[in-house]
């Protein structure tokens, strides 16, 4: 299953927001969850603001000139291309004053309550997040670079150099202040944009995503289309958080059995499987059962190149509300060879002890 995560413009796009730190929700990260994954367009004015606040509670001067990119892939390029943006000023906005932040939390609440801390805030965001930027920047490296090595240190550079906006969600609830904060306005830029690169005269400001799908574990999935794409056409195709091409996920419309058993690549064949939906393919590949008793029917796929698919098809006793009764397939070891074995192996038990007073 997959879901698309979007936040409405209530929460992207109010502007500067009172810290509440230590209030009852203020290590809740679902607002910052929502910021994170926000696929709605940036709310400019606001980010713009939190670039200006970033600069003067750094001491600097604000930047002259504003810059929109509409992806990374774009704000990338840009700053390879500009001229006159004068030094990267991301030591003064973001990491000195991150780093005293941290340091300053880190004392008063001491190493086990920091890291409580952190598994309540910023912690509960970290994974799915960084797995997300990781992405977009390999992404962004192979659409500019590809193989050229000379020009991917080069880029590698220039995403080293970011700031990640709604990506920097995690550190950013972690340290969320109660008041004024030297963080204040990279957390406004969060809360109403994508990635940024501050310079001394100029900031590169990136939009939002337009779409983002994620399945239940975070990661990228999507089987229609692009599971992250933005406004000017930098797009990121997953299934199951593993990368594929546009045109494969084109291709699972037309999926058949032939075709499924065609595919040299075992990933890819694992995801047309799970596409075409394994009972289908075994009915119309006219498989066979491996073996069949009262708790269900055992079956197995062969596959070249990779283990087989074995699966035990049950059939639950209790009726849905239509009268009908639903039938689940259950993945279980290739090594499976009776269905008693398989559906006893889901609870984590041995065949000679699975004896359920009702099946359900």
């Amino acid at each position: 299953m997959t879901t698309t995560e979007q936040t409405n413009g209530t929460a992207a796009g109010t502007g500067v927001f009172p810290s509440r730190a230590g209030e009852d929700g203020a290590q809740d990260p679902g607002r910052w969850r929502a910021w994170a994954a926000s696929a709605e367009p940036a709310d400019r004015d606001a980010a713009e603001e939190g670039v200006r606040l970033a600069y003067r509670r750094a001491g600097l001067p604000e930047p002259e000139r504003l810059v929109w990119a509409r992806s990374p892939r774009e704000g990338v390029t840009l700053v390879r291309q500009g001229t006159g943006f004068g030094a990267s000023v991301r030591e003064a906005v973001r990491t000195a004053p991150w780093a005293a932040e941290r340091a300053r939390l880190h004392e008063r609440l001491g190493a086990a309550g920091w890291a409580r801390h952190w598994s309540a805030t910023g912690g509960a965001l970290w994974d799915s997040t960084q797995a997300l930027t990781d992405r977009i920047g390999t992404g962004v490296l192979d659409e500019l670079a590809a193989d050229d090595t000379d020009a991917r240190t080069g880029i590698r550079l220039v995403l080293l150099d970011a700031l990640l906006g709604q990506h920097d969600a995690p550190w950013l609830a972690a340290l969320e202040a109660d008041g004024a904060s030297p963080l204040d306005g990279l957390a406004q830029v969060c809360r109403s944009a994508g990635w940024w690169w501050p310079f001394e005269k100029v900031a590169v400001v990136c939009e939002r995503p337009v779409a983002l799908h994620r399945d239940e574990a975070g990661r990228l999935d999507h089987g229609d289309g692009p599971a992250l794409e933005y406004p000017d056409g930098f797009a990121l195709c997953a299934w199951r958080g593993m990368p594929v091409e546009r045109a494969f996920l084109e291709d699972l419309r037309t999926l058949t059995p032939e075709r499924i058993r065609a595919e040299e690549n075992a990933e890819l064949r694992r995801v047309m499987l799970e596409y075409y939906g394994y009972d289908r393919y075994l009915a119309d590949s006219g498989a066979q059962p491996m073996h069949r008793d009262e708790t269900g029917i055992l079956w197995r796929i062969e596959l070249d190149d990779d283990e087989p698919v074995v699966m035990v098809e049950v059939v639950n006793s209790t009726p849905e509300p239509d009268g009908t009764h639903r039938t689940y397939w259950l993945r279980v070891p290739p090594t499976t060879r009776t269905a008693r074995e398989g559906v006893a192996w889901t609870f984590g038990l041995e065949a000679g002890v699975y004896e359920p007073l009702r099946q359900t």
